[in-house]
């Protein structure tokens, strides 16, 4: 038995661009990022990031170039598919892609709207929670 499934959890890099085959089918491309970090040896905390090209066909694509934009978070449910080719300078070229079967769209950027083209998508802030003052049971939310 074989298997070729991955899942990328990232944000994108650019605003995803919506094209048409010559069939008439839908297709966006646009590119993850994934974080990696972890510490070495001596203790130091390392940072290393991973692009991934995506490819995302049918009605998955038209929602992708309408609600995603530069900065959303994504998670990613395809499989791995290489391509080869010969450039315009008769060079052969080989790719290595995601082919999304699914997609599942992450909060949406505050200040952003669909299809917008800000640089900056700003995150919502995380709520400090200070441990040092008294908690009173009718702040418990249950």
């Amino acid at each position: 038995m074989n298997l070729n499934k991955v899942f990328i959890l990232g944000r994108l890099t650019a605003d995803p661009q919506l094209r048409s085959t010559p069939s008439g089918q839908q297709v966006v491309n646009f590119s993850v990022a994934t974080n990696r970090v972890w510490n070495d040896k001596a203790g130091q905390k390392q940072e290393a990031t991973e692009f991934h090209n995506i490819v995302v066909w049918g009605r998955q694509a038209e929602i992708a170039s309408r609600f995603l934009v530069k900065g959303s978070l994504v998670l990613i449910e395809g499989r791995l598919q290489t391509r080869a080719w010969d450039d315009k300078q008769g060079q052969h070229r080989k790719t290595t892609e995601i082919v999304a079967d699914r997609i599942q769209l992450g909060p949406k950027p505050i200040g952003r709207q669909a299809g917008g083209s800000t640089d900056a998508a700003p995150q919502a802030e995380i709520p400090v929670i200070n441990i040092e003052e008294d908690m009173k049971s009718e702040d418990l939310p249950f």
